[in-house]
């Protein structure tokens, strides 16, 4: 009797391994965020000291009132303990500001000394400093010029360059720029500043803290996403007897025109009124997709690199990404990308295969190793197309003092509101727009798998519309999966 050899399946996406691939993903990030702040400090450290001053660049000042005065620097601290641990040379550490001009007179004061001065005054106060930006308070001229005032804690006057140094104290403090003479109109370059001896600590504390992180991040990301195997036990055959089939392994994507498959079985009994509600009743879905997007994100670059050495795709790192696509797709045949079933999605990585809507990926066994990096640009003819099919939304800021958010309701969103609508007062959900939808879901879910990297096949310009994918023409021969290394 011969014992057939048990072959292996992957072990399915639990709850406890996408935790720990999203745990390791956010770690990662925050590592890599801490390296990169940890390297420009540290990089500021060591080449924008200048005397032992970590300098701002030189800002252009110019007014055509009486002075232009800051917004009071608040140095003040409810714990004094906090305080003079800040305003210590071990800190903060004394402070330089340097202006260049004629006849101009800067200094620092006590912010209630200098309102009191300014009161009458008219002056420009700075509200923003990159670039300058003022709000002028009317009044007349000031009665004596600034030097003769005695509340001043440090002052700099003269023309050229004139330099001021200031051991900072606790309080609210002003710093003013004026003429020597207290004449209107100012024009004078000004930089700022400080010792800030603990930015080095600060620095290596990053990097290590980042490196920590990274690692960690990675390590967990390893336990997830690994590919564990677990055997299938069979039973003996008996001598004469057939073993026990076994069930096939199913092949991705199997002879499509492109290694994605995606499908959508329009169900008869969708609902002419849910879909109003389907925003809010996938909301858990929308939650738990943004930090699966996030690992998507992190795991795909980690996977550029494993192409990069090896001209594989990491196999566990592939399947939970291809979970994700699985699991956005059928949240969008549920909600606004179709419509298409009013059964709630599952909360599942894997394959659900009686589930009406379905994607598949087929896995390439090799990868050109350098292609990766270009694939970004050579698909930005599919990302400007997907991008008027799908619709999407990012910041474009910063206007005036806020960041503004901008987006764009896609193709796919109009073309599936207007088959909702129809829906709503015939009872008749349009076969018609409901395979064109379908037809630029699946462009869509072609191009996100190739910039994901998970094939080399550059994505067709054809719109293959209808439920299901297209199957390959017999006799066509299947897209090699040796890509050049």
């Amino acid at each position: 009797m011969t014992e057939p050899v048990a072959p292996h399946r992957s072990r399915g996406w639990t709850a406890g391994r996408i935790t720990l691939v999203v745990l390791g993903s956010i770690a990662a990030l925050l590592g890599a965020a801490m390296l990169a702040g940890g390297g420009a400090l540290l990089w500021a450290e060591q080449t924008q000291r200048d005397d032992g001053y970590l300098t701002s660049p030189r800002e252009h000042f110019e007014s055509s009132s009486y002075a232009i005065v800051s917004d009071p620097i608040d140095l003040v601290s409810s714990d004094p303990d906090v305080a003079d641990w800040f305003l210590s040379d071990d800190v903060l550490g004394k402070v330089r500001l340097t202006v260049t001009g004629e006849d101009v007179f800067l200094g620092v004061a006590r912010s209630d000394d200098v309102d009191a001065y300014m009161g009458a005054v008219e002056h420009d106060r700075v509200s923003d400093l990159d670039p300058p930006e003022y709000e002028r308070i009317g009044g007349g001229a000031p009665e004596s010029s600034p030097a003769e005032q005695k509340f001043w804690a440090v002052t700099a006057t003269g023309s050229g360059e004139q330099v001021l140094t200031w051991r900072p104290e606790s309080g609210n403090w002003t710093v003013v720029l004026m003429s020597e003479d207290a004449s209107p109109g100012i024009d004078a370059d000004l930089r700022a500043g400080a010792e800030l001896d603990f930015l080095l600590w600060v620095a290596i504390g990053l990097l290590i803290a980042g490196a920590v992180f990274l690692l960690g991040g990675a390590g967990l990301i390893y336990l997830g996403a690994r590919h564990s195997t677990t055997a299938m036990t069979m039973a003996a055959s008996a001598p004469g007897a057939g073993a026990i089939p076994l069930p096939a392994e199913p092949r991705a994507a199997d002879a499509t025109v492109y290694p994605v498959a995606l499908s959508g079985e329009l169900q008869p009994d969708v609902s002419r009124w849910l879909w109003l509600v389907k925003w809010l009743l996938a909301v858990p879905h929308y939650i738990v997709l943004v930090f699966l997007w996030l690992a998507y994100s992190v795991l795909t670059v980690i996977a550029g690199f494993a192409i990069l050495f090896t001209g594989r795709y990491p196999r566990g790192i592939f399947d939970f990404n291809v979970g994700v696509l699985r699991w956005t797709w059928r949240v969008g045949f549920y909600s606004y990308w179709a419509n298409g079933t009013d059964r709630y999605p599952p909360f599942s990585l894997r394959e659900e295969p009686d589930y009406p809507a379905r994607l598949d990926v087929r896995y390439p066994e090799r990868l050109s190793r350098w292609l990766w990096l270009l694939k970004w640009l050579l698909a930005i003819p599919h990302l400007i197309l997907v991008g008027i099919f799908i619709g999407g939304w990012g910041w474009a800021g910063p206007i005036g003092d806020d960041w503004r958010g901008a987006g764009s309701f896609g193709l796919v969103g109009l073309l599936v509101i207007i088959a909702c609508i129809v829906l709503l007062f015939t009872r008749r959900y349009p076969p018609a727009l409901f395979d064109f939808t379908l037809g630029l879901d699946r462009w869509a879910a072609r191009v996100a798998a190739y910039v994901g990297l998970m094939t080399d096949d550059y994505p067709p310009f054809r719109l293959d519309m209808g439920p299901r994918e297209p199957a390959r023409p017999s006799g066509a021969r299947e897209p090699s999966a040796d890509a050049p290394a």
